[in-house]
């Protein structure tokens, strides 16, 4: 059995060579799947609003359905990738994309912090993917 094991590493994190990141990487769509989702997160280097997202939810984010349903794609904010389609200008970050094939379908300026993050993150999810979030205290059968 093959693990692979992704770490999205922040924008200011520098190599060994003291160069930064500018574009990390998600998870490869599955070969079998129709749609490919993501939640991409638009940031930029100084961005004290990213910086708490990566204290926050980043560590767990791979870890939940939400990440499993649509891994994190990190992109710059002023070196957009040529296969990421946009429906309007990004102005702000972090910016939050929930992308299907590629295609932005909604939005989450700014960071909210974490209480709000993940409701608004997996309602988005739900209305514009089809998520369905694992019930909360079911009981096991």
């Amino acid at each position: 059995m093959l693990v692979l094991v992704l770490f999205a590493q922040p924008l200011w994190a520098a190599d060994s060579s003291g160069a930064t990141a500018t574009q990390g990487g998600g998870q490869a769509p599955d070969p079998d799947s129709k749609s490919h989702y993501e939640l991409v997160m638009v940031e930029q280097r100084g961005c004290e609003w990213c910086r708490r997202w990566n204290e926050e939810i980043a560590p767990i984010y791979p870890k939940t359905s939400e990440g499993q349903f649509a891994p994190l794609r990190r992109v710059d904010l002023r070196a957009l990738p040529d296969d990421l389609k946009v429906t309007r200008r990004l102005n702000f970050t972090p910016t939050f994309l929930i992308v299907k094939d590629g295609h932005e379908m909604a939005r989450l300026e700014g960071y909210p912090g974490e209480d709000f993050f993940w409701p608004l993150i997996s309602q988005m999810m739900s209305k514009h993917l089809g998520y369905a979030p694992a019930p909360v205290g079911q009981p096991e059968s």
